[in-house]
């Protein structure tokens, strides 16, 4: 049995978890990372995606993030979402949705700033979409 260390997943509208882990493999922006106990510290951004984690009971949790920080330190990791759904109460048409109104937004977008943020955002949406329909 591998180490197990603490995660917590926190959203603006409550704590989705906090656990003991053996590990958690996280959809970061530059792409997917696993955190194990005694990880070296470090701290990133994380894209739309889905987050997993292997619990020290031996069961896996899945729960859909879109986008956010993480934090690995000492004590273990912390995942700050924009927003987080349990994979199983996951609504698709959500995604969907967000997906359309990104794809207007870029269509009107004036700025070269404003068009390059839609495009990551866009192309990150449209990636969680395939990795869920998989």
């Amino acid at each position: 049995m591998a180490e197990s260390f603490k995660f917590d997943l926190v959203s603006p509208e409550k704590l989705l978890l906090s656990e003991d882990v053996e590990q958690v493999t996280v959809p970061g922006t530059e792409g997917d990372f696993a955190v194990m106990a005694k990880h070296a510290p470090f701290m990133t951004t994380v894209r739309p995606g889905v987050v997993t984690a292997k619990l020290a009971g031996g069961s896996e949790q899945k729960i859909f993030v879109r986008g956010g920080f993480a934090d690995v330190a000492e004590g273990g990791l912390t995942l700050l979402a924009e927003h987080a759904t349990p994979l199983d109460e996951f609504d698709a048409a959500s995604l969907d949705s967000d997906i359309s109104t990104a794809e207007e937004t870029l269509s009107k977008a004036e700025d070269d700033d404003l068009r390059f943020e839609q495009e990551q955002t866009l192309a990150q949406l449209r990636d969680a979409r395939t990795q869920l329909s998989r």
